[in-house]
């Protein structure tokens, strides 16, 4: 695990659209088409956000991070674009990636981490709920994910 680098953006974008695309979510209202997904390091790589990928040799497999919820408060940040391709998953990459972003949203000054996800992506929706993230009723914020219908919230 390592932070994003410029050179790393081709891959991490691939990643984001083919797991996007397994699970159905793709589309307006989801966030494959966030104008960041071409140009994560670029979009990362500023105050108070930070985004890191999973390596094997050469290959970006995995990817997460965190910045500030759009539209939220400023003690408020989203973890975000935590995609793994399939011969990464059950391997403990989830829970290792999203402490280490809670560990440096909360070095940021965050209080409340907030996350919107789809109740298909079954896995994910569990792995939270283990690092107790509670549901939530509504999004938060502005981040025009319309179409996610699942959100949690974790104090830090």
């Amino acid at each position: 695990m390592r932070p994003i680098q410029p050179g790393d953006n081709e891959q991490v974008a691939r990643i984001i659209r083919r797991v996007m695309a397994e699970f159905g979510a793709v589309g307006e209202g989801y966030s494959i088409m966030d104008a960041e997904v071409d140009a994560m390091y670029e979009a990362y790589h500023n105050h108070r956000s930070a985004f890191f990928v999973i390596e094997r040799q050469a290959d970006v497999l995995g990817c997460g991070g965190i910045a500030p919820l759009a539209g939220g408060d400023e003690d408020t940040c989203e973890l975000k674009k935590m995609y793994f391709l399939p011969e990464l998953r059950g391997q403990g990459w989830g829970k290792r990636l999203s402490l280490h972003c809670l560990d440096e949203a909360r070095k940021l000054g965050y209080r409340l981490c907030y996350l919107e996800t789809v109740a298909r992506m079954q896995q994910a929706n569990q792995l939270y709920q283990r690092l107790g993230f509670q549901k939530l009723d509504t999004a938060l914020g502005h981040t025009g994910h319309s179409s996610c219908e699942t959100y949690y919230a974790l104090e830090l």
